[in-house]
């Protein structure tokens, strides 16, 4: 028993903790981040104000995980953010395809707490920080309401990812909120003072069919007038969750401050609605339904973001403009919205998408006066504009990576942040980024620590695509659609099709490419072809005259034809995609892109992929066949498709496919490391949508690793990630490496992009 004396001046209990990096905030930033530098080998004390990580992707708020695929809406192919949130997104797709937000939550903690170098504090909010001078954070007090435990944080370097810049803010570093005038940045898109300087909050509920009648009486504060939300005739009993996220709120408001008055605006919002759904008499079926979840929080947007030594700008993303210091890129839309929200009279956002990629350099992810604080996630130094495409969650998680690797290396190399960016040091930050699968575009991974580079490399054999065979069905051209296909320098090959016509009628095929080497946006004909076609089933050949100068993908295009339909193949290959004319409204894809004058945003048609099991590839035959899978790909330092597949794949005869290094003596390996397919062009969106695969078709599952004796010295069975890790707990003595793969899909070819091996585990 316990029992005190009355006093007047009890205090918490109080715990000091010090660490090498302090990351507050355990959205998905702050957890990338946290599990970067503490895979790196710092110690990491991650600072999070709710019970669980993830942010607005958590369970307490449930928006899907986006980046720069874009719900596959955009011509960004193959652009899955990699690392630490591919792990975790796959990782999610194999546990929880049906989108189970408190699954998501589990995947989360489970990746945390797996770290050894990281101390979780959950339910712990930062409310003070200590200065060691003007220029450098001491440490954070923090106070958790579960345990009553003050807490005393220190360290050298600090992480804010707090969304609002809590640490950044009380430290005194320079920041920015709301909207730069068009003079500041020249950005044509620079919003103006009616559309409104910030983006609101969101605030989302789930329903459900209980298969008997639910009365539902609303709260007295629900908003009653329906009519008072100008877009109220697109409510409807099928949608719930995130796919209502203009339901938006607080943009003419303080978006740090006023939160909890926008939190109650959105309550009342959200109840109206439910009420109008259950009593208008509007909408029948909802007579079963029930509302079963209201978020308690709502999901922010913007609010402070904190100046670096760059500014992120709109033509940095539209233009692509190239940095030095590139760390992370992005590939969402400038995605603004009215600062009414939900009472706007425009409509909810106002998508702007980009031919491709964009770089993210390193100095925006470091407080231009703070000299020990770093920066992640939607508070980075961007402009409001710019702000519109970085914000999003998927890249805010890739930029919290790079920020992670960046403490680790600071730690090894005694440096202050802004120190790494000098020239001398951003190659090995970038280097070691690369190295966990961080793929920064422009960039290949040459580690001269790697043992592979001095091998002599053979592989089983290589596929040389001759044909993607006729066992798919015939399906209507309904909508203009394309093959890519990767070419290599010289004549293009000679390609036959198969298509039925109804009728005779002309088919127009044209092949193109696009402007911009890296990019997939087939923006420029080379040649156009008008095939005519009589009635019944035929093959269309087609003779190219163009000559290809560079490593490229080529867009087979044929024209939409209500007349024909056109022949498929079930063979699904890495590298290989089929794409489509056609409009993916959620993220503003009408099929073509025509921005007003003045805006700076260029026009330019979107042909974008269908989901599995759609999506087939054409069916076709090449000669010469395309040559470009070869085993060179394996140490090429591109571990997915970009202007080539990148990737080896074997001969579809071959039944043992396998890769071969050899040393003329013999090596001491304690790491090797392999580099596999999960499918990039997929977004695995995290909750609310379902899936139909667990395991990417595309992934090797099972395969075996042996030395010089032809002796098994690993064996893995049950593979569903890109990156594949194996440390040998004594290091490998051996002349000869060999990786036998076992494809696990008939339809499907083994395919490998990397492998790597290292002395010593790095």
């Amino acid at each position: 028993m316990i029992r005190e004396q009355v006093t007047d001046n009890r205090i918490p209990n109080a715990k000091r903790l010090g660490a090498d990096l302090v990351v507050v905030g355990g959205g998905l930033a702050g957890t990338c981040c946290a599990i970067t530098a503490a895979r790196a080998g710092i110690a990491v004390i991650l600072v999070q104000d709710r019970p669980v990580l993830g942010g607005n992707s958590s369970s307490e708020v449930r928006l899907w995980v986006l980046g720069a695929t874009s719900h596959m809406g955009n011509n960004n192919r193959w652009a899955r953010e990699g690392g630490v949130i591919d792990e975790i997104l796959v990782e999610n797709m194999y546990r929880n395809p049906e989108g189970n937000p408190v699954i998501f939550d589990t995947v989360l903690l489970e990746k945390a707490i797996g770290e050894p170098n990281i101390t979780l504090l959950l339910n712990t909010a930062v409310f003070e920080v200590q200065k060691a001078g003007p220029e450098k954070i001491a440490g954070v007090k923090a106070f958790c309401s579960q345990n009553g435990t003050m807490y005393e944080l220190s360290a050298p370097l600090f992480c804010d990812a707090s969304g609002d810049g809590i640490v950044a803010f009380g430290a005194g570093a320079a920041f920015r909120m709301g909207a730069e005038s068009q003079e500041e940045f020249g950005e044509g898109f620079a919003p103006t003072a009616e559309y409104g300087e910030l983006l609101g909050h969101s605030l989302y509920f789930y329903s459900k069919d209980t298969g008997k009648p639910v009365r539902f009486v609303p709260p007295s504060y629900a908003l009653r007038d329906i009519t008072k939300i100008p877009r109220y005739r697109r409510f409807n009993a099928k949608e719930h969750g995130c796919q209502l996220w203009w339901i938006e709120y607080g943009g003419r408001l303080d978006t740090v401050h006023d939160t909890e008055q926008i939190k109650w605006e959105l309550w009342k919002v959200v109840y109206g609605v439910w009420h109008y759904i259950k009593n208008s008499g509007n909408f029948p079926e909802a007579e079963t339904m029930t509302l079963e979840w209201v978020g308690q929080i709502p999901g922010k947007r913007e609010s402070r973001r904190f100046e670096g030594d760059y500014i992120l700008r709109q033509q940095d993303i539209v233009e692509q403009r190239t940095h030095p210091d590139a760390v992370a890129y992005g590939g969402w839309s400038i995605d603004l919205h009215p600062a009414d929200g939900v009472f706007s009279e425009k409509p909810g956002c106002n998508q702007w998408h980009g031919k491709g990629l964009y770089q993210i350099p390193y100095r925006c992810l470091y407080s231009r006066n703070v000299k020990n604080l770093l920066l992640a996630g939607r508070i980075i130094s961007v402009s409001h504009v710019a702000f519109g495409s970085s914000r999003v969650m998927g890249t805010s998680a890739y930029v919290g990576q790079a920020v992670g690797m960046a403490a680790a290396l600071c730690t090894a190399e005694g440096c202050l942040p802004r120190a790494l960016g000098a020239e001398n040091r951003i190659a090995h930050l970038q280097r070691e980024l690369l190295k966990t699968g961080q793929h920064i575009p422009g960039l290949a991974l040459q580690d001269p620590r790697d043992l592979a580079l001095g091998a002599t490399l053979t592989v089983s054999s290589e596929m040389r695509l001759r044909e993607l065979p006729a066992d798919g069905p015939l399906l209507p051209l309904a909508h203009p659609a394309a093959q890519m296909l990767p070419l290599s320098p010289g004549k293009v090959p000679r390609l036959t099709l198969w298509v039925e016509a109804r009728e005779k009628t002309t088919l127009t095929v044209a092949l193109r490419r696009s402007s911009k080497p890296g990019n997939h946006t087939p923006d420029v004909t080379l040649e156009t072809q008008q095939m005519p076609l009589h009635a019944g089933r035929q093959p269309v050949h087609l003779h190219f005259e163009s000559e290809i100068a560079e490593p490229l993908y080529a867009f087979v295009c044929l024209m939409g034809n209500e007349h024909v339909r056109v022949q498929y193949s079930q063979l699904r290959v890495t590298g290989i995609l089929s794409v489509f004319n056609h409009s993916n409204p959620a993220v503003s894809n009408y099929g073509r892109q025509e921005p007003p004058a003045g805006i700076g945003v260029e026009a330019f048609e979107f042909w974008t992929p269908k989901r599995r099991p759609e999506g087939l590839n054409f069916a076709l035959t090449i000669q010469p066949a395309l040559a470009a899978f070869g085993g060179g790909n394996l140490r090429n330092g591109v571990d997915r498709p970009v202007d080539r597949p990148n990737a080896w794949l074997p001969a579809a005869d071959d039944a043992d496919p396998t890769v071969t290094l050899t040393w003329p003596a013999k090596q001491r390996i304690s790491r090797v490391e392999l580099a596999f397919d999960p499918d990039w062009d997929h977004p695995m969106e995290t909750v609310l949508m379902t899936h139909p695969e667990a395991v990417m078709p595309f992934c090797v599952p099972e395969y075996v690793v042996c030395n010089d004796l032809n002796e098994q010295v690993y064996h893995r069975a049950d593979n569903h990630q890109a990156r594949n890790v194996i440390i040998f707990a004594e290091p490998l003595e051996t002349t000869r490496l060999s990786i036998h793969l076992k494809a696990s899909h008939p339809q499907v070819p083994a395919a490998l992009f990397g492998v790597r091996c290292y002395e010593v585990s790095t």
